[in-house]
C-alpha cells in the first residue's frame, strides 16, 4: 500500500507517528501547502518509508497529478471540512481508495432551518455512490473517532449486543484543561463552530432525519474513567447522518460535552458574526482587505497541535445504546478514553487529535490486509466491527464497555 496522506497538521503529524510503528504499508506521502509542515511531520516519523511534498487541497488536478507521479493506491484526508470536495474528487479521478475523517459540508434550510434538513453532511459524497461502484473503488468516510470508532461501536452494538435498539447516542466529553487558557479549542476551531453552530441533526424511525435549536436538549452525562458528569449538548455530526443507514435503531443523536463557558463563547461568535466564512472587507495597510470572520479567530486562538504540554486529564469518546436483549432490557456506554499525560509521553501527540488519528489507521491497515473490503461510498458501519476493534486493542489504545444507566436528565 502506498498512501497519500494529504493535511501535516496536528491529526495528520499523528498518524505519520503512529502508522511509523506498523508494518502494513510501503509508503506514506505526506503532503500540505505548507511544505514546511509536511517536512515537519514526516521527520517526527523518523521513518524513511515517509517522504513530503507541496499540494494545494483545493486543487484537485494538483492532487491527481500527485498521486499518479506518487504512485499512491489511497489518498487520506486529515485536512479540514472545507477540502473534502476537493480531495474527494481527485481520489475519484485518480481512482484510488479515499479515507476521511469529516464528511462534505450542510448547508442549512434557507426557510426552517431549525426543524428541517437542507443539504446534510456527507450528501454531495453520497450522490457518488454509483459512481464508486462502477470504478469498483471505495470511499470509505468518516472515518476518525467521531465518526469513525463511534459507527464501529454503533455497529458492534447491534451485531454482538442487542436484538432491538431503541438509541443510540454518540457521547464525547473529557476533563481536559489548557493551563494559561480560558478558551483553548483541542480541536481545530474552524470545524468546532461549523459543528456547534450549525442546526443539529437527529434521526428517528418513521419521520427520518430533522434538526433542533443548536445547544439543545442539555443532559448530563456520567463519563467513564474518572472524567464524571458532563453536560452534553445536541450539535451536528456525521454519525447521525451515517448510522441509520447501516444499522437499526429506532433513535440516534449525537451530543456533545461542551460545558456552558463553551456555549456561551461559541454564542458570542456567532452574535457579533465571528463563526462567517465569506469574506469582508477590512482596511489593511496597503489598502482594503476581504478576510473570512471565521479565518481570523482561527489564526487568533493557539494551535491545537501545539497544546499538549499545557494539556491535563482526559477526552472520551462513546456510543450509548438503549435496547433489548433476549426480551430484556439492556443499556451500554461503548467508549474509548485517552489520557493526554499518556499520548504526550508514548507519541508526542495530544489527547484529541491523537484519539482522532489512530483510528484511520486502524482502517488502512485492515484494508491493506483484506480484512475489510467494499466499493462504493461506506461509512465504517458497513464492515465488520470486531476486526477493526481487535486491531485498535493490539495497537495498544484498548476500548471498554460499561453496563449503565448514567442517563441524568438536566
Amino acid at each position: 500500500m502506498r498512501v497519500l496522506l494529504v493535511g501535516a497538521g496536528g491529526v495528520g503529524t499523528a498518524i505519520t507517528r503512529i502508522a511509523a510503528r506498523r508494518p502494513f504499508f510501503d509508503e506514506m506521502v505526506v503532503a500540505d501547502y505548507d511544505l514546511g509542515r509536511a517536512q515537519a511531520a514526516v521527520a517526527s516519523a523518523g521513518d524513511p518509508r515517509f517522504r513530503a511534498e507541496r499540494v494545494d487541497a483545493s486543487d484537485p488536478g494538483a492532487v491527481v497529478a500527485l498521486l499518479r507521479r506518487a504512485g499512491c493506491d489511497v489518498l487520506l484526508n486529515a485536512t479540514d471540512p472545507r477540502f473534502v470536495t476537493s480531495l474527494f474528487e481527485a481520489a475519484q479521478e485518480a481512482g484510488v481508495t479515499y479515507l476521511d475523517m469529516a464528511m462534505s459540508l450542510s448547508r442549512p434550510h434557507p426557510d426552517a432551518p431549525y426543524s428541517k434538513t437542507g443539504v446534510k453532511l456527507g450528501d454531495a459524497q453520497f450522490a457518488e455512490q454509483t459512481v464508486w461502484e462502477s470504478k469498483g473503488a471505495l470511499a470509505l468516510v468518516g472515518m476518525g473517532v467521531e465518526p469513525g470508532l463511534s459507527d464501529v461501536f454503533a455497529r458492534y452494538a447491534a451485531d454482538e449486543l442487542f436484538d432491538e435498539i431503541d438509541e443510540i447516542g454518540v457521547r464525547d466529553g473529557g476533563n481536559l484543561t489548557v493551563d494559561g487558557y480560558e478558551f483553548a479549542p483541542s480541536f481545530n476551531i474552524w470545524t468546532t463552530i461549523e459543528e456547534c453552530l450549525n442546526p443539529p441533526v437527529v434521526w428517528e424511525a418513521g419521520r427520518g432525519w430533522f434538526t433542533t435549536a443548536p445547544f439543545s436538549e442539555p443532559e448530563i452525562f456520567d463519563f467513564p474513567e474518572g472524567i464524571g458528569p458532563v453536560q452534553c449538548v445536541n450539535v451536528e455530526h456525521e454519525e447521525v447522518l451515517l448510522i441509520p443507514r447501516w444499522v437499526g435503531a429506532r433513535r440516534v443523536t449525537f451530543k456533545y460535552g461542551l460545558g456552558e463557558d463553551f456555549i456561551r463563547t461559541l454564542r458570542t461568535l456567532h452574535q457579533i458574526g465571528l463563526d462567517r466564512t465569506d469574506g469582508v472587507i477590512v482596511p489593511g495597510p496597503d489598502g482594503p482587505v476581504t478576510v473570512s470572520p471565521r479565518d481570523v479567530v482561527a489564526a487568533s486562538l493557539p494551535d491545537p497541535a501545539q497544546l499538549g504540554e499545557r494539556m491535563r486529564g482526559k477526552t472520551c469518546a462513546g456510543t450509548w445504546v438503549r435496547g433489548t436483549k433476549d426480551g430484556a432490557p439492556r443499556e451500554v456506554y461503548l467508549y474509548h478514553v485517552v489520557d493526554n499525560e499518556w499520548s504526550m509521553r508514548e507519541y508526542g501527540s495530544q489527547a484529541v487529535v491523537w484519539q482522532t488519528a489512530i483510528n484511520p489507521v486502524v482502517a488502512l491497515e485492515l484494508l491493506a490486509t483484506g480484512v475489510w473490503t467494499g466499493t462504493g461510498v461506506l461509512g465504517p458501519e458497513a464492515f465488520p466491527p470486531r476486526p477493526f476493534l481487535d486491531l485498535l486493542t493490539e495497537y495498544g489504545s484498548p476500548w471498554a464497555m460499561r453496563e449503565q444507566n448514567a442517563l441524568i436528565a438536566a
